[in-house]
């Protein structure tokens, strides 16, 4: 669920301007019209960073869940298998930023993995509340440089907002960018590698926060398939009904400011934050109930899950067949009506194959080369 999920967003970031992916004002095609203001609202409260939200609590989760089996297990070195995990990760999204992907989390994911360890004995309370610490803190530090540029109190900072997040900086240079073969991508990439290892510490604190919560719900039973299904649909229920309504409210301030640059940015990096994630909880209360519920929707959806690894490359895969000036290259040339439509592609297919590759094989293979490198030698495969 949460790889389709955010799939929505990421076609953004693989069709459009770096700035498109916050605020429609930069789309070059479609612009602010009708159905792209209508697009870019409904994914602002319902999807932008909801999903990645519930992505990384997954992930969290799912480090929880490995070391603890391995110190069930009495593994020899847990902690050392732990971090071979997030080395052969780091690899695997150096090795997707470099071919595919210029909006690469995996990176994120490995570097903030290597601190769950510190977190693995707290109780939930602790978890929760470094959760929210975290999140606090990112609104802070935002704000603080995003409420004198709304106000106008500071020029340097209202320029800045609109040439980092207004009308998309220098088209030029993204277009002829987009034009690159592969062989010139590579080399470009392969010359950024040092900026793109140190670019994820800026997403550390927002990911961080989201493991710790699915460490937490993990351990308070929601994520471990242990609450009953009335008490999922009223935490979901209870959850949205905060949640929603301040988000629409945001996306309502940024369309009355015709997308101001500044406004339009501290609603979705800052302001949005705290309600992202409780709306994010809210869809991991729903995805386990419709779990509990069965059916082949939802083993389809289980078994994508359970392959989300190579689902979220094999995305990045059909995007950049279909963005990139080697394949159809049509960044640039489409509106946000027109990629949205594009992600039903990738969601059927992650649908459609998940569950009868996992018929025949142990896992995916994205999944399959990670532990392999992390063991440093070929893991079992088929079934």
């Amino acid at each position: 669920m949460a790889v389709i999920g955010i799939i929505p967003m990421n076609v953004i970031a693989w069709a459009m301007l770096p700035a498109a992916y916050i605020n429609p004002r930069a789309d070059v095609v479609g612009g602010t019209g009708p159905l792209e203001t209508a697009l870019w609202a409904l994914t602002f409260v319902l999807v932008e960073d909801k999903f990645r939200t519930l992505f990384a609590m997954l992930f969290g989760a799912g480090v929880a869940i490995l070391i603890e089996r391995a110190r069930a297990g009495n593994a020899a070195h847990p902690l050392r298998e732990h971090y071979a995990r997030m080395a052969a990760l780091m690899a695997i999204g150096l090795a997707h930023a470099v071919l595919l992907a210029n909006n690469d989390i995996l990176r994120s994911y490995a570097l903030t993995g290597c601190l769950l360890p510190i977190a693995m004995r707290w109780p939930v309370r602790r978890l929760l509340w470094a959760a929210g610490g975290l999140a606090l803190l990112e609104v802070t530090v935002i704000a603080l440089w995003a409420v004198p540029a709304i106000t106008g109190s500071d020029a340097a900072s209202s320029i800045a907002a609109e040439a980092q997040f207004g009308a998309g900086g220098d088209v030029g240079y993204y277009l002829d960018r987009a034009r690159e073969t592969f062989g010139e991508r590579v080399d470009r990439r392969i010359g950024e590698m040092p900026v793109m290892v140190i670019s994820v510490f800026s997403s550390l604190p927002n990911n961080l926060a989201a493991m710790l919560l699915g460490m937490a719900l993990w351990r308070g039973g929601l994520l471990a398939g242990e609450w009953p299904r009335q008490r999922l649909l009223r935490l979901a229920g209870w959850l949205a009904g905060v949640s929603l309504p301040v988000l629409a409210i945001l996306a309502a301030w940024s369309i009355a400011t015709d997308f101001d640059a500044a406004v339009t940015a501290a609603n979705a990096l800052a302001f949005s934050i705290p309600f992202n994630m409780a709306l994010g909880v809210a869809y991991a209360a729903l995805a386990m109930a419709l779990f509990a519920r069965g059916g082949t929707l939802t083993r389809r959806l289980a078994a994508a899950g359970r392959m989300a690894l190579s689902n979220y490359l094999f995305t990045s895969v059909i995007f950049a067949a279909l963005f990139h000036a080697w394949g159809l290259g049509l960044y640039g040339k489409v509106g946000r009506g027109a990629a949205e439509a594009l992600v039903l592609l990738p969601a059927a297919c992650i649908v459609l194959w998940s569950a009868p590759w996992l018929a025949r094989f142990r896992q995916g293979p994205a999944e399959w080369l990670w532990r392999s490198l992390a063991a440093l030698r070929p893991m079992p495969f088929r079934r």
